[in-house]
């Protein structure tokens, strides 16, 4: 197996996010928080949080994600903007998912943020523009969906989430990383929006 720049992305995080798990000055030091990033412009927290997670479910949950889709949305963005390109797509996803939440929450000095899935969202939004009818196997559904079901059922359960704020898991960025995952693509390329139309109705 070649070393593509979503394993790199991936081994990075696993090393940063273990190294995390013992050690919360690592975390502490990379986590999303607001005053960090407006009182001490600590600005790399808008990109760091990414690389940390709250535990092995969570970090394989995204890593695992990362690669599926990372394995197809990279050859083509590789071959459109090269593979640097791509690294930077999903850490411009990461800082374009949190922005929002940054914004909210800017007056919350209690207000924590950690975990790639912003970044994995824009990653998987983007594959499924390419592929809408590729099935997927999601946890805790037992069945292959197709990716456009699972497009639509992702946004709504991220929307009435985010509504509710019963949990701690921030949906926002789920929903912002999907969103600049759809827009950036179509920005490059703006006819895969027909090549996707197009699959819909075959």
């Amino acid at each position: 197996m070649s070393i593509t720049m979503t394993i790199l992305l991936i081994a990075m995080t696993v090393v940063v996010s273990i190294a995390g798990f013992g050690n919360t000055r690592v975390v502490e030091s990379t986590i999303f928080s607001p005053p960090a990033v407006l009182r001490r412009r600590e600005w790399h927290r808008l990109v760091t949080y990414g690389f940390v997670h709250a535990d092995g479910t969570h970090l394989l949950f995204n890593m695992f994600r990362l690669w599926s889709f990372g394995s197809v949305v990279e050859p083509i963005f590789s071959a459109w903007i090269t593979p640097l390109g791509f690294v930077g797509f999903y850490l411009s996803a990461l800082v374009a998912s949190i922005l929002p939440t940054f914004i909210t929450q800017r007056n919350n000095p209690n207000y924590r943020s950690l975990g790639a899935s912003g970044g994995v969202s824009a990653v998987l939004f983007s594959a499924i523009l390419f592929d809408p009818w590729s099935k997927l196997i999601i946890f805790p559904i037992p069945v292959p969906i197709p990716a456009v079901l699972f497009a639509v059922l992702y946004v709504a359960y991220s929307v009435w989430m985010d509504r509710r704020g019963s949990d701690n898991v921030n949906h926002s960025a789920h929903l912002w990383g999907a969103a600049y995952g759809v827009v950036f693509t179509l920005v490059l390329r703006p006819r895969v929006l027909d090549h996707f139309l197009g699959q819909l109705q075959g």
